[in-house]
Parts: C-alpha cells; sequence; structure tokens
C-alpha cells in the first residue's frame, strides 16, 4: 500500500503545477515573470527568483540522492547552495527551470512504486548529521517548496513594484 506516498506526491504536484489552497503554485508565479527580472535582487540581501530556483533544485538533487543511496552528500554550508547570478546567467534561465522540473520528474518517479513503509526506513543525513526517517525527508522537501513558494511571491512582488 502507498496511499501516503501517493497523497504526498499529490501535493508536490499542487504545489508546482495545480491550484493549492495558498492559491499560487510555482507554474503561476513563473508564469508571470519578465525573463529579463528572473536574476535581479529585489533589495539587498534578498536572492533572485533564479537563485531561489536553483537552491530548490540543489536540495531536490540531494533528496535524490538520499533516496537512492541512503545517504547524502551536501550540506547548507556548500556553495551550489545558493549559487550566485553571474553563474546562473551562464547556464541560462530555460536551462534552470528545466533542471527544477526534471528533479521533480525524478523524484516522483522514485517514489510513485514505493511503499508506504518505505517512510520509515532510515537515511544518513550528511547536514543534520544523524539517522533519519524518509517521512522526515520527503515532508521536509514539501516543506521547503512551500516555503520558498512564498518567498517567491515576495520576490515577485518587490521585483514588479520596483520596476514600474
Amino acid at each position: 500500500m502507498n496511499s501516503i506516498i501517493q497523497y504526498t506526491i499529490a501535493q508536490f504536484e499542487e504545489i508546482q503545477d495545480g491550484y493549492p489552497w495558498v492559491g499560487s503554485s510555482f507554474a503561476s508565479k513563473l508564469a508571470d515573470v519578465d525573463e529579463n527580472l528572473v536574476f535581479e535582487r529585489p533589495l539587498e540581501g534578498l536572492h533572485s527568483i533564479a537563485e531561489t530556483i536553483s537552491h530548490l533544485t540543489f536540495w531536490r538533487r540531494e533528496a535524490l540522492l538520499k533516496i537512492k543511496t541512503g545517504k547524502g552528500s551536501k550540506t547548507d554550508d556548500c556553495p551550489e547552495n545558493w549559487l550566485p547570478n553571474n553563474i546562473l546567467k551562464q547556464k541560462g534561465w530555460e536551462q534552470i527551470q528545466k533542471e527544477y522540473d526534471d528533479t521533480l520528474t525524478e523524484l516522483i518517479t522514485l517514489l510513485k512504486d514505493k511503499e508506504d513503509a518505505f517512510l520509515s526506513e532510515t537515511y544518513y543525513d550528511t547536514d543534520f548529521k544523524g539517522d533519519y526517517p524518509y517521512s522526515f525527508l520527503i515532508n521536509g522537501m514539501l516543506h521547503h517548496d512551500v516555503y520558498h513558494l512564498g518567498q517567491l511571491g515576495l520576490i515577485i512582488k518587490f521585483l514588479k513594484e520596483k520596476n514600474t
């Protein structure tokens, strides 16, 4: 049985492309953004849209590694965690979005055939330095996405006001 995993996958999909209770998905937020603004920081100390999406991709890749191998390799201090705009511009917005979308597809593919018992199995978390159940990782990734969805809303609002 994998009803919990299927429910969690539905939550990821809703936050990405659906119409979640919070009102906006990543797709709806990003659809309204002028591509010229994605590398711009709205205020000193705030990240750009591209930096935020790259950060989400970084942690999703790390989650995929943990699911595949039982152990991660990155910590919050890794420079790849928040790549700067000058590096991201070289990659390009289209590629940043593709990598983000691809990691979500891979996560869903990896999870969809797992039984709910998988959520009780443990992995070693390099960042938290201990063994944790996969439910901690999967729910944490969902929370992380929701957190940064709200952050993107603020970034986009600031950018639009700044550029009008």
